[in-house]
């Protein structure tokens, strides 16, 4: 997939200052209307999860239908927490705090570990100088031509999709957020966070293996866990793992380059739309994350330039998955086969 490499003008022309003016005023939430978004994002997923127990007794095969709805809504719940990590849902900080920390128990990620990580993120996406925190590795044509062979092996596994979308996501928020190696830098609060997080989790599963059984509630909880975690990879790959991304070092690099040209707009049907909170309308975002998501659609709305920016479908976005490697030359992402043809 190439779409034109002028699409992002209309957005570019506004500097970051401009664009913090006109997106500014989103910025104010609507704490009733956040409060009733959580209770029907985290209601209807408790329900789906009886449901799904209740299936059992009739077919796992019923099962795992309800439970992939339920995968859906936990997505979402995801959403809000990350929406809290931006300190976007509520007008208090430690109202966005306390239900983060709270959701991060149930989509198994600390939430104060993951704020700061994806804060870095929003800092340094598409900047080739600052890679490694909060992103998906992606090496450019020269770094990965001048690996050793072993290497290149590993960067071509890491980045396959059976790993990508299926391993890696149940790595990730099993075994990797349950402990924050590496962030000793920060002090002892990533741990406290994470051992308070995986404290919280304990008791859940304990409870709920007490309740209804502990291969009961693998056999209803595991795909809902896997299935939820993959998408959420999946879609964090998307808003950045595009053909005419932008990836720039040094002065060459900007913010709201970054964020209009680096970041996509996964223009989903509706449905999806709102099962993953508007997080496909990720330029936006990453110009003002400061926006509850349910007031993005109000900036396509009253700003329709923006609506033609990296915009993708859902077909295709399954062409993406295919880039892995980020071409200096021609300034896209390329497939290894391309990197093979132009070299």
């Amino acid at each position: 997939m190439r779409r034109q490499a002028n699409n992002s003008d209309a957005g570019a022309e506004r500097t970051a200052r401009e664009w913090m003016q006109i997106l500014g005023p989103y910025r104010e939430p609507n704490q009733t209307r956040s409060v009733l978004e959580i209770a029907i994002t985290a209601g209807p997923f408790v329900l789906l999860w009886i449901a799904s127990w209740a299936a059992l007794s009739v077919s796992y095969w019923l099962s795992l239908a309800i439970a992939t709805i339920a995968a859906g809504f936990l997505v979402r719940l995801f959403m809000i927490q990350h929406d809290c990590g931006h300190g976007a849902l509520f007008r208090k900080r430690i109202a966005n705090d306390w239900v983060g920390r709270v959701i991060g128990v149930v989509t198994l990620t600390p939430y104060d570990v993951w704020r700061r990580n994806h804060a870095i993120h929003h800092a340094s996406s598409g900047n080739l100088d600052r890679r490694g925190i909060g992103d998906i590795q992606t090496l450019t044509v020269r770094e990965y031509r001048a690996l050793p062979l072993w290497r290149r092996l590993a960067y071509r596994i890491y980045r396959h999709p059976v790993v990508m979308f299926g391993i890696g996501p149940a790595y990730l928020f099993m075994l990797q957020h349950r402990l924050p190696v590496g962030l000793m830098r920060a002090g002892w609060r990533p741990w406290i966070t994470s051992m308070g997080t995986n404290l919280g989790i304990a008791l859940v599963v304990i409870l709920m293996m007490w309740l209804v059984g502990a291969g009961t509630f693998l056999l209803v909880h595991l795909p809902i866990m896997l299935l939820a975690s993959s998408i959420g990879v999946w879609l964090f790959y998307v808003q950045h793992q595009f053909e005419d991304t932008f990836w720039a070092e040094g002065s060459s690099w900007s913010l709201p380059d970054a964020a209009l040209q680096g970041s996509s707009y996964y223009d989903l049907p509706m449905l999806l739309r709102w099962m993953t909170a508007n997080i496909g309308i990720h330029h936006v975002h990453h110009l003002y994350s400061g926006i509850p998501y349910y007031r993005l659609p109000e900036v396509l709305r009253d700003h329709p330039d923006l609506a033609a920016v990296s915009r993708m479908t859902l077909t295709e976005s399954l062409r993406c998955v295919r880039l892995r490697l980020w071409d200096e030359s021609t300034r896209r992402l390329v497939s290894f086969r391309e990197a093979r043809q132009h070299r």
